[in-house]
């Protein structure tokens, strides 16, 4: 059963993941506050999935002052 459930987890984030990309794609950079508020799914959800586009370089995390802003590479 943990199996399943660790599947859905990663399927889950996948889904999210593509869903920023549509975001970002359409709407263009954002602070990350406005990336949880438009993704519609929990923030841990989010940040696991901005890490996991991050990590296969298909957006960038630039810091500025106390925000970050994420968009396409």
């Amino acid at each position: 059963m943990a199996t399943l459930e660790a599947t859905s987890t990663v399927q889950r984030i996948g889904e999210t993941a593509g869903e920023i990309w549509r975001i970002l794609d359409t709407e263009g950079p954002m602070k990350m506050t406005q990336l949880v508020k438009q993704a519609n799914a929990p923030r841990d959800v989010v940040m696991q999935a901005v890490g996991w586009l991050a990590r296969e370089e298909k957006i960038t995390v630039d810091e500025q002052s106390r925000s970050r802003f994420i968009s396409l590479c």
